[in-house]
């Protein structure tokens, strides 16, 4: 198995210089944006249903489609890296990402603001696998690697704490749409030191992309996302498992294709490594049911608590700081334990506040606050170690295709996590109010209220009924909210036990 940082130093021709870890701070940019930008739209949900007014689906939609083509995409831009430079994809996908991030920002309906969001994921899904998969080829000693994840992950943190108080303040001062510009700046600065700071690598033996290949892994990924978010929005129905079936099949069609292939899409031998495979599978399922439940979380703050963007930013940052506190402190941890306590531990740390958000009432602000803080100290471990163990599990001239299924699993496990546990919200909200909102509500305004707690607190309600409409909606969502804790609560102790019994080898030159 792959240490992630062994015991004895490694030679100093292998060891990184100045040069290298100024350009680690290069590659920080990128995931401290993409980090802004998922929080920023989080907050930015309640505006984007008073201003564009979304049916729920096309909410959804606009919040995870960035998260689907991120996946769909990120294997496929991992073997481009590979292919024609990792330096050069990772410099287009951010001309890409500041193009699409100035499109997102003008947006004037849910579907153009929707597509914006798709070509970000496209180009979001350039960045991450090129980033990491520089840090492999800059930083070849083992224990530099693990520490330099960790700056990239704590970095990732720090986006997290800082996207909520910086996006609040926009939200608070201008129009959402200027929270996508926050990219413009970033992408520019990077663009202007990575020719400077960064080596350029590329497998020299690579061949073409194979194009079959590459329809065959959306045709993989799409109709299964799709499945997912008409389950969540319609329940169960002959779509939603025809498109899930769908996707399986072509799901399997890929894996035979890349078995044929001399020169494949993505190498499959990969997963013959016991710590890439369930590195990988607990990174899936530990994001996800952070991220399905972090949208909530948001929309808590401001629909049900009623803070304004900016006072909600301030109350998600100690759980952002001790998420950043905890990815620093995970290499010290990864040289005196082994990779599956640490994981496993990290897990359990995380269940205790699942169950407290499972427990939250309308009014019980310092208990979300509280078990949120836990949930994001199981998180810093979970990606730190998690990544350096899928990215430090390839061969150098793979490591982009590694890096891309470490995002891959991140993003899609957190996109799925947003469409799972949001599922299980609306289904007890909808059900909740069903019949019971007065009579003497119009139509298409008691339908309004029914689709979501962000379309109830926009819609235009009789002077009357009002504050028992808005009442009532508050108390299904936050009952919905408390389903979905629980639910991740259950999840993540499973998890935590996999995770030790999977990864309990102790890295070379430990008992």
């Amino acid at each position: 198995m792959t240490s992630v940082s062994p015991v004895s130093p490694a030679p100093a021709d292998l060891r990184a210089g100045p040069r290298e870890w100024l350009g680690l701070f290069v590659l920080t940019l990128p995931t401290v944006l993409l980090a802004l930008d998922a929080t920023v739209l989080n907050l930015a949900v309640p505006h984007l249903g008073a201003d564009l007014e979304p049916t729920g689906a096309e909410l959804l939609w606009a919040v995870d489609v960035y998260g689907f083509m991120i996946a769909g995409f990120l294997v496929t831009m991992g073997r481009l890296g590979d292919r024609i430079g990792r330096r050069r994809l990772l410099m287009a996908g951010a001309l890409g990402f500041g193009l699409a991030s100035a499109l997102a920002a003008v947006s004037t309906s849910p579907e153009m603001l929707i597509a914006a969001r798709a070509l970000l994921g496209i180009a979001g899904a350039t960045l991450m696998p090129s980033t990491l998969a520089l840090i492999s080829t800059m930083f070849k000693d083992p224990r530099q690697r693990g520490v330099a994840i960790s700056v990239w992950v704590t970095c990732f943190s720090v986006g997290v704490a800082v996207g909520p108080v910086l996006g609040g303040a926009l939200l608070e001062w201008f129009w959402w749409g200027s929270a996508f510009l926050l990219a413009l700046p970033v992408m520019a600065l990077l663009l202007v030191a990575a020719p400077l700071l960064l080596p350029e690598y590329r497998d020299p033996e690579a061949g073409r992309i194979d194009l079959a290949s590459v329809v065959l892994s959306l045709l993989t990924v799409l109709p299964v996302i799709y499945g997912v978010k008409h389950l969540a929005e319609h329940g169960p129905g002959p779509l939603a498992a025809g498109t899930v079936l769908a996707g399986v099949v072509f799901g399997a069609l890929f894996v035979l294709r890349q078995r044929r292939l001399a020169d494949p899409l993505l190498d499959l031998r990969l997963f013959a490594n016991r710590a890439f495979s369930a590195a990988l599978l607990v990174l899936l399922l530990g994001l996800g049911l952070m991220g399905g439940l972090y949208l909530f979380v948001t929309q808590y703050l401001q629909l049900v608590a009623g803070l304004s963007p900016i006072v909600a930013g301030l109350w998600l940052l100690p759980a952002a700081v001790a998420v950043t506190a905890a990815s620093s402190l995970t290499p010290a941890l990864t040289r005196r334990l082994r990779p599956g306590y640490v994981l496993g531990g990290a897990l359990l740390l995380s269940a205790p506040g699942y169950v407290m958000i499972s427990q939250v009432g309308t009014g019980d602000l310092p208990l979300l606050v509280t078990g949120f803080v836990l949930v994001y100290t199981g998180i810093g471990p979970l990606m730190a170690l998690g990544t350096d163990l899928v990215v430090g599990s390839a061969p150098p001239d793979r490591a982009g295709s590694a890096a891309a299924m470490s995002e891959t699993g991140m993003e899609f496990g957190i996109a799925l996590g947003v469409a799972g546990l949001g599922s299980a919200v609306t289904a007890v909200y909808r059900g909740e109010l069903g019949g019971t909102l007065p009579g003497s509500l119009p139509g298409p305004v008691a339908e309004t209220v029914r689709d979501t707690l962000a379309g109830a607190v926009a819609a235009d309600l009789p002077g009357p009924v009002a504050a028992q409409v808005l009442e009532r909606a508050r108390e299904a969502f936050t009952d919905g909210l408390n389903l979905a804790a629980g639910i991740a609560a259950a999840v993540v102790t499973v998890l935590a036990v996999a995770a030790v019994a999977l990864l309990r080898q102790p890295p070379p030159g430990q008992g």
